[in-house]
């Protein structure tokens, strides 16, 4: 099993969803290999999702972990809230907002939810083969 593996300390939080990205990007990167464009920008759209929830519904990022195992991207953010990420049921023009977590959910491989004792953990896995 190969695995490269990017483990966020306390101290190392993504403060933005661009610090995310730029994380997830240098990971994805380092690997042998080249990877299709369309994983990559799916790989930075999800992550950017996550951490742009996390800290605008949920009370910030408070651990962040991002690794490739094989040909799986593994995403988990975890937050401060324990509410469960909420799907917006109604659009109207001009209406901002309640897109991403459908489209992390369509655009991931798999999706999982734990609550941890301070919150939850969002796990996200994206195929990248």
């Amino acid at each position: 099993m190969r695995r490269c593996e990017t483990v966020t300390k306390a101290a190392e939080r993504p403060a933005t969803a661009a610090q995310a990205r730029d994380r997830v990007h240098a990971l994805l990167h380092s690997r042998p290999g080249s990877l299709d464009e369309v994983v990559v920008t799916d790989a930075l759209l999800i992550t950017s999702e996550l951490v742009t929830n996390a800290h605008r519904h949920a009370g910030g990022v408070t651990a962040f972990t991002a690794r490739i195992t094989d040909d799986r991207l593994e995403l988990r953010v975890e937050d401060a809230s324990p509410q469960l990420p909420a799907t917006a049921s109604r659009h109207r023009p001009g209406d901002i907002g309640g897109y991403g977590w459908p489209m992390v959910r369509q655009l991931a491989t798999s999706v999982d939810i734990v609550h941890t004792p301070h919150g939850k953990a969002i796990h996200v896995t994206l195929q990248l083969r």
